[in-house]
């Protein structure tokens, strides 16, 4: 699953008529960067949510046919948040743990990772699987410790910052209600709590494309030389 839904309030005014994962980053939309990795890594089954211009996203990419995936559009009358979103889109997710990709992050990472860590859950009792990465300038302190033995916990330091890509169970959002807005933190800090979650150390690139400024340097940075 792809998270487009949200408004990017701080992209303004570039998401006044696009919505933010189509900003383009190197000469193609920052969602189509996610489709090709995810398509690499051998996930093709894709769902997308969205919310703010929607339908824009829907014009542009159609059935993902023509990037050699099928994509199944997970739509909401208001943006319900991560995990609320996530809840939305159970019905089409289906009952095997899955991969969620934030739509308005840019990360290098291989995602055949995060598709193994889904199959690795489907076999034990935990529900969730994160990548961490280095803690950026705007976000100094973190969110959560990874431990030696691969645990991640909310409380211990240091801390590393989640990047936004991680594997689930659905029994993680079972219980919420469809429709609803509601946030992913303190799912996970509960299931932090009672041990469930598990993680790794990205290492590589991850920028937060959060600011006008962010998606310029990005898109320089991306752009081949002439």
């Amino acid at each position: 699953m792809i998270l487009a839904a949200g408004r990017g309030e701080r992209m303004r005014p570039l998401t006044d008529h696009t919505p933010k994962p189509l900003l383009a980053v190197g000469g193609k939309p920052l969602i189509v960067w996610h489709i090709e990795r995810l398509r690499a890594a051998g996930i093709t089954e894709l769902v997308i949510n969205h919310a703010h211009l929607g339908h824009r996203l829907e014009e542009a990419l159609g059935d993902g046919s023509a990037l050699g995936v099928r994509i199944r559009w997970s739509p909401e009358a208001r943006a319900l948040e991560t995990a609320g979103g996530i809840r939305h889109a159970l019905p089409l997710l289906g009952a095997a743990p899955f991969v969620v990709i934030n739509g308005d992050v840019f990360c290098d990472a291989d995602f055949s990772i995060l598709s193994a860590a889904a199959e690795r859950l489907a076999s034990t009792d935990e529900c969730a699987h994160l990548l961490l990465v280095d803690n950026p300038d705007h976000h100094p302190g973190g969110d959560f410790h990874l431990g030696a033995d691969g645990r991640i916990d909310a409380d211990g330091i240091p801390r590393l910052t989640f990047s936004g890509l991680g594997a689930y169970h659905p029994a993680l959002f079972s219980a919420l209600a469809d429709n609803t807005p509601a946030k992913l933190a303190p799912l996970l800090r509960e299931a932090m709590a009672a041990g469930k979650v598990r993680g790794q150390h990205h290492r590589g690139r991850w920028i937060d494309v959060g600011t006008p400024q962010r998606l310029a340097e990005l898109d320089r940075d991306l752009t081949p030389s002439s």
